[in-house]
């Protein structure tokens, strides 16, 4: 499973394409959901979007988000505060 619920947050565990033509979620691949992200990894750029685009896809604050493994690795591992279990679940559809 690509996400587990955890007190009152969901960890997700992605993994990142960075660099992409346009920044989308999905599909599932074994226990990771892919994520493409436009920005180049240099410097926490592509960490930085990431962040910034699942909480936006999720509907949540920036803040509510964070890497918690994986920063320096394609695969990651996410934690995001007070959100919808529904919302999780509609990014494996893109």
């Amino acid at each position: 499973m690509w996400y587990r619920t955890s007190d009152n947050s969901v960890i997700i565990t992605v993994r990142v394409v960075p660099k992409s033509s346009r920044a989308q979620t999905g599909p599932v691949e074994g226990d990771a959901l892919k994520v493409k992200i436009t920005a180049p990894p240099v410097d926490g750029q592509a960490n930085a979007a990431l962040v910034k685009f699942i909480a936006k896809k999720l509907g949540v604050s920036r803040s509510r988000v964070r890497i918690i493994r994986g920063e320096t690795s394609r695969t990651k591992v996410l934690e995001v505060h007070d959100v919808d279990l529904d919302a999780v679940e509609r990014l494996a559809d893109g």
